[in-house]
Order: structure tokens, then sequence, then C-alpha cells
């Protein structure tokens, strides 16, 4: 939680891709200060930094496997400072949620989640069903019918980050439910596991595309 405490909604490295899914010479900041042109990063990884879909969805898709929301750690906190991006003050008490997104047949960690979840101010079954770990909160919002906006707030590099998913790409961003802030979730996806995407499939490589008649 403290990585949050005291960030502001005008903080000036907020996300470039908070109303935009293209940011011309577009720059983002790894933990050493440096910054990382937008560009240089690998286009599927570009576009999970700003989708406001399910990452599950969208990682099975890609991945062409499905992916388990594995629950690491789970605990009741109190916020010691203001988290302003869900309105948590201090004292307040949240929900945290530690979470590994993992192919089901290939075992590869392919995203972490840590999530704040303002518990009172979501309806009483969703709540039950968060606390009880029945399913992904992306899932659980869907199958919910919650309506909802996601609005992604940071984005960045950790090179020295521990943990499954290694030297990897984050983005942070909220879940507004009824108009109020409830969700703050910060996913990591590893970087190794995309450095490839700017090659060429192999179904559309020109020795697979039909020569026209001479």
């Amino acid at each position: 939680m403290r990585r949050y405490y005291g960030r502001p909604l005008d903080d000036p490295s907020m996300s470039p891709f908070r109303c935009d899914g293209y940011v011309a010479e577009g720059q983002i900041r790894d933990d050493r200060g440096e910054s990382i042109p937008l560009a240089a990063l690998p286009p599927f990884l570009r576009a999970l930094l700003v989708t406001d879909g399910t990452v599950t969805k969208i990682l099975e898709a890609y991945f062409w496997e499905p992916v388990a929301v594995d629950t690491l750690e789970q605990r009741f906190e109190t916020a010691q400072a203001a988290v302003p991006w869900i309105g948590l003050t201090p004292g307040s008490r949240c929900l945290v949620r530690d979470a590994r997104l993992r192919g089901v047949h290939s075992g590869r960690a392919f995203a972490e989640a840590l999530s704040l979840i303002r518990t009172e101010l979501i309806p009483e079954d969703f709540r039950r069903r968060l606390i009880d770990r029945e399913i992904g909160i992306g899932a659980l919002i869907r199958d919910s019918g919650l309506e909802s906006y996601r609005e992604v707030l940071d984005v960045g590099v950790d090179r020295d980050a521990e943990g499954d998913v290694g030297e990897s790409v984050f983005r942070t961003y909220r879940i507004i439910i009824g108009g109020h802030p409830v969700i703050l979730i910060t996913e990591r996806f590893a970087l190794a596991l995309f450095q490839g995407d700017t090659q060429r499939s192999p179904l559309v490589q020109p020795s697979n595309i039909p020569r026209p008649p001479a």
C-alpha cells in the first residue's frame, strides 16, 4: 500500500495512456529514473497498458491457453497515510490482495497484480465472493453485471523487481463503480515473455502468402 501514499490525481508522472492509446514521442520511466520511449515496448505490451477490458481474457487469446488467477495473499490493512487515487484516508481499512495470472497449460506467470479494495463501497454479494476468492476481480465484475469504468493512472518499468515476473512493465488503474473509486490495481507484465512480439507470425511469413499468377 505504501507505494500509493500521497499520490495526487494530477501527479505529472501519471499515465500517458490516461486518455489516448497513441502518444507521439511518449515516454515512461523505470525504477532507476531513466526514460524509455513507449515506441520501444513490444506492441502487445502497449496494448495491455492501455486496455480497459479484462486482462485475463486478452492474455488467453494472445498465449492461446486458459489463464488461472491464483490468490497468493489476501489481508485487511489500515492506511497509514492518504491514498487519493481511491479516496482512502489515514486510518481507513481496505482489502489488499496479491495475485498471479498463470497459464494453466504452460505454468508460466504472465502477470502479477496488487489490488487495494474498499470493500464497504461494493454490494454485499460482490464483497462476499471477492473475500471468498471465488474468481478474479475482472471476471467477478463482469459476472455481477456491475457498471464500472477503468482509468489508467500510472505506467512504468520495474527493472529490479522481485517475484515470478521479474523485470516487468507495470500499469496502475482504478475501477470506478457507482461513481466512486473502489478498486486500485497495479499489474506487472514480464518483459521476457513479449520480447519476440515484434516478429511476424509464421502464418503471415512471405513463404505462406500465395503468389499472383505469372
